[in-house]
């Protein structure tokens, strides 16, 4: 009998979420655009597929760079009558308010790649990289280098979000300890050709640097054509590290060339997580696996031009 009666609840668990399926569950979905990286490429590709009406879903998506906009998108999602608001912010901040709005609606919130500064409780889970630790273990790889000194220029991804402030925090930590010397500091926003012109203009005031260390893969491909054209050599062995984030399986081929130093990897990969856990809430389940924060973290490494192998790119390149 008992064994009955489970199976009869378990059917219709499946019979609750088909039928969920079948009308569509509604999901608001706010990101930075395709054209921010390599990385939000790949993450845009990845919900669009997960999230699609074959797999019975109803997305509506707004893609921007200005948290402003971002924040008028989610509250338009909330009036809508979405059933789930899934928000990768350009910044930690200013969000509160929106979050609380769609608490009130009943709707429920999932972060994803970026957190948000706000009390746990206004959303149901947060899958994202930890941004902290990833520059943490790029910083840790480069003291590892030994070198006599280090004179950095440091282009950061688009200020006050979640990805830059940790991939910034461990190398302010050096800047102010006096290990590492500033050369310049300053945002690219993510953009190739804005990074190449803060290494020209680095270049050409003759200021003396031997690593350059970038937020994402793209500003350090600008970086690289800079010291291309100034005939500066770089990678292994070289006069300048050149430092990566994101994996992009092209950035990946430079290390392997030996003409990059380091990549440090940033999974892109959530919106599977996402729709397990919305299917469990469909069903009437529990999310299971969150930490304090409500978090599931991606597992990362960092990948050095010394050791990496074509399989690492294989399996790890985006």
């Amino acid at each position: 009998m008992k064994k009955l009666i489970a199976l009869v609840l378990a059917l219709a668990m499946l019979l609750s979420v088909s039928l969920a399926m079948a009308d569509g569950i509604k999901v608001g979905i706010v990101n930075n655009p395709p054209s921010e990286s390599g990385y939000r490429e790949a993450n845009v590709k990845n919900f669009e597929e997960v999230f699609s009406a074959e797999n019975g879903y109803e997305a509506k998506t707004f893609y921007s760079l200005k948290n402003d906009e971002q924040l008028n998108a989610a509250t338009q999602f909330i009036t809508d009558g979405v059933d789930y608001l899934l928000i990768s912010a350009a910044e930690t901040t200013g969000w509160e308010k929106v979050l609380n709005a769609a608490q009130e609606a009943g709707i429920t919130v999932f972060l994803f790649d970026r957190m948000i500064d706000c009390d746990p409780s206004l959303y149901a889970a947060a899958v994202v990289s930890d941004m902290s630790k990833e520059g943490e273990t790029a910083v840790a790889w480069l003291l590892a280098q030994n070198l006599s000194e280090y004179n950095v220029i440091h282009i950061q991804g688009a200020m006050g979000s979640d990805a830059q402030l940790g991939r910034t925090g461990a190398l302010d930590e050096q800047f102010a300890a006096g290990t590492m010397n500033k050369v310049v500091q300053q945002t690219a926003t993510w953009d190739e050709a804005e990074a190449k012109k803060i290494t020209e203009s680095v270049i050409n005031a003759k200021t003396p640097f031997n690593v350059i260390y970038a937020e994402n893969d793209g500003m350090a491909k600008g970086a690289v054509a800079a010291l291309d054209d100034a005939g500066i050599s770089h990678g292994v062995g070289k006069d300048v590290i050149v430092m990566g984030f994101d994996c992009n399986k092209w950035a990946l081929r430079k290390l392997l060339a030996g003409e990059w130093n380091y990549d440090g990897q940033c999974s892109p990969f959530q919106a599977g997580v996402i729709d397990e856990m919305i299917k469990t809430l469909e069903a009437g389940g529990e999310i299971e696996g969150l930490n304090e924060l409500n978090q599931i973290i991606s597992v990362e490494k960092g990948f050095d031009a010394t050791t990496i192998t074509q399989e690492d790119i294989d399996n790890y390149g985006l």
